[in-house]
């Protein structure tokens, strides 16, 4: 047995020199990335970037490259930590040679190649199919709200923006009259004194202006639509009044009770009809056919009709006790704090109001195409909160990777077989879009018991519409089977992509995504090391 502990050389020297190479073992992810960083084509990380001449020497792309994907593989977004863990960590010592770059050169080489993690994505995607990954039998779409690099109390509305211009107007007049002040008595009162548009590193005011801008675009956009459909609702109103049917549920406006009130009508107007002919049939002594009509109290039409009356009437009512509110009362139901209907968030003006099972953050709608085995295909980002218009762009984007795939393995498993997606993509364009076999969902979850209860079999009817042919596959027993893997392919992958970039740490629509490229190619690498070490 010892009789005393082990000892502590902190001051011993070593007596042969150091192999970085003996720091961590041979299958560690550090060397899969360096071999991976190693083979790829950085041509666009490479540009812009000068070799000679005065100055110190450069960092080698390559290696700030592996650094970030490395960094991002183990969810570590920020360039300050980065350099820290570069002092700290076996891992980051062994990526940058114990030769540390500086935050500040993280941070502007992940800035200056925001466009370049796109190529990235794509070449670790063709590596993926080359390793016998990417099988596309099943790509499932999903999408997933990820916060943005900005708060979302520095939201603001037309009037803000306003009394901000107002501000500024105020600030350059009083600047003016000091500056003509100083000519007429020849004086240069601070003459040497940085302008203040330098002094603001933040670039809160081009932030502004942009926000500004954003707000404008967006009121005219919104005012567009309102008017299609006022429109719109207009000629269904001429329709409805002059006794003509009309098809679909009224729409939500201004004359939202009057079309109620006139459909309640035109139903009041055709059941009396029945009821006149029936009685005017046996006053001329005649028996008429079929059963009697039901009393017009009893009519299911006519009770349908006004209960949607009795909505729209206490709808409009509230609307106008609303009236007298505070700017915002109307929108405490669905904003998370009391602010106009149209907002811009001055720090980050490209991102927006998100609504979430957990609340309402400030970010993007990151769209996420994943084969059958987890490996993610495709991403986009988006700025609208419904995914029905996003289905189409990655379905072609899915379909160009396997297309690209294939062409370079010309392996069956890189053809597309039938792309999935839930209810939140549930739309005629959808369903009736050129491209392969999809099934989607035209429900919730709880609604998809009728394919247990009331299951099908076979084609669809010959004359069903698309809705009614997807219903139709979706209770089929292979339509079910298929549709299930949807939620085991696509949850997960979210789910683990969102460990790598939970927040988005550059600001700006274009920048966020080519952070969400750069965080897919580490989430991707790290399905290829896996699957190599099993």
């Amino acid at each position: 047995m010892a009789k005393s502990y082990r000892p502590v050389l902190r001051d011993q020297l070593m007596l042969l020199p150091v192999d970085i190479r003996e720091w961590l073992p041979g299958d560690h992810l550090v060397w899969f990335v360096l071999d991976t960083v190693d083979v790829v084509d950085i041509s666009e990380f490479e540009r812009g970037r000068y070799r000679g001449g005065a100055g110190a020497a450069g960092y080698d792309p390559r290696m700030l490259l592996g650094l970030l994907i490395y960094a991002y593989c183990h969810g570590v977004r920020s360039s300050r930590q980065v350099e820290r863990l570069c002092h700290t960590d076996v891992a980051f010592r062994v990526l940058c040679a114990q030769d540390v770059p500086d935050h500040a050169t993280i941070a502007r080489f992940r800035a200056q190649h925001q466009g370049a993690f796109a190529d990235l994505f794509g070449q670790v995607l063709m590596i993926a199919g080359r390793a016998g990954l990417a099988r596309f039998g099943t790509v499932a779409i999903d999408g997933t709200k990820i916060a943005a690099n900005a708060s979302i109390d520095a939201n603001r509305g037309r009037a803000w923006f306003a009394e901000q211009a107002r501000s500024v107007i105020t600030e350059a007049e009083r600047a003016d009259a000091i500056d003509n002040a100083c000519a007429d008595r020849d004086e240069n009162l601070d003459g040497d004194r940085i302008p203040p548009g330098l002094v603001d590193r933040s670039h809160r005011t081009e932030r502004i202006r942009e926000a500004a801008r954003q707000l404008a675009k967006r009121h005219r956009r919104l005012g567009e639509a309102d008017h299609v459909r006022d429109v719109a609702a207009r000629e269904r109103l001429a329709r409805s009044q002059a006794g003509l049917p009309v098809v679909g549920c009224i729409p939500k406006g201004p004359h939202h009770l009057a079309e109620a009130r006139a459909h309640l009508a035109r139903e009041i107007h055709d059941h009396q009809a029945k009821l006149d002919r029936r009685a005017a049939l046996i006053a001329s002594g005649k028996k008429p056919m079929g059963a009697p009509p039901v009393p017009m109290e009893q009519h299911s039409r006519i009770i349908r009709a006004r209960r949607v009356v009795a909505a729209a009437e206490q709808a409009a009512q509230a609307q106008t006790e609303a009236a007298g509110d505070p700017p915002g009362a109307a929108f405490k139901h669905r904003k998370p704090k009391n602010l106009p209907s149209v907002v811009v968030n001055t720090t980050d003006p490209d991102s927006r109001i998100m609504p979430t099972r957990k609340g309402f953050l400030q970010g993007y709608n990151a769209q996420v195409a994943v084969s059958a085995d987890q490996i993610i295909i495709a991403v986009a980002l988006g700025q609208s909160t419904n995914d029905q218009a996003c289905f189409v762009p990655m379905m072609h984007a899915a379909q160009q990777a396997a297309a690209h795939l294939h062409e370079l393995t010309n392996n069956d498993d890189h053809l597309i077989g039938t792309v999935l997606a839930d209810a939140g993509y549930a739309a005629a364009a959808n369903l009736t879009a050129p491209g392969p076999d999809r099934l989607i969902a035209l429900g919730k979850g709880r609604d998809q018991s009728k394919a247990v209860h009331e299951p099908a079999h076979g084609l669809p009817p010959p004359h069903a519409t698309a809705r009614q042919a997807m219903q139709h596959h979706l209770r089929t027993d292979s339509g079910r089977a298929l549709y299930k893997r949807r939620g085991a392919t696509v949850e997960p992958a979210i789910g683990n992509l969102k460990t790598i970039l939970g927040r988005f740490s550059r600001r700006g629509l274009n920048a966020a995504l080519g952070e969400l490229h750069l965080a897919g190619s580490a989430f991707n690498l790290m399905k290829i090391y896996r699957a190599a070490n099993t």
